[in-house]
């Protein structure tokens, strides 16, 4: 069984998280996803998602094609959450090409290219403009 990990925030979910956890489902047999918690979230952009961890590990777990998901607590676990889950094969986002590059002496590390024109980020600075335009 081939097994995928991949990790991200998830935050206001849209047609883009979908597609890249289709993606890397198409990559082996079994998808294992790790959800950044609230507090990772903050130290990566400094500001907490929108919606709860709680709430955004039941989103991501409620799709058919992912199989396992936890908590991602730090970055600087990923080396061990791919050993943890046995994983063969690393997938991330384009907008990490090259970050990841370390970990293909343990599995195969793959870059996917983001869904053009949509962002969580973008998204919700959208929804913050038009709240405080009225």
């Amino acid at each position: 069984m081939k097994k995928i990990i991949t990790f991200g925030t998830f935050d206001v979910f849209h047609a883009g998280h979908v597609k890249i956890l289709e993606r890397a489902k198409s990559l082996g047999d079994y998808l294992i996803v790790g959800v950044s918690s609230d507090e990772l979230n903050f130290s990566k952009k400094q500001r907490y998602p929108i919606y709860s961890q709680a709430d955004r590990l039941h989103i991501v777990e409620s799709l058919r094609c992912v199989d396992t998901v936890f908590v991602e607590e730090s970055l600087e676990l990923k080396a061990q959450y791919i050993k943890m889950f046995n994983a063969d094969v690393l997938v991330m986002g384009d907008d990490w090409k090259g970050k990841f590059d370390h970990f293909s002496d343990i599995c195969d590390v793959h870059y996917f290219e983001r869904t053009p024109s949509i962002s969580t980020t973008e998204i919700i600075e959208v929804v913050r403009s038009s709240v405080f335009e009225k």
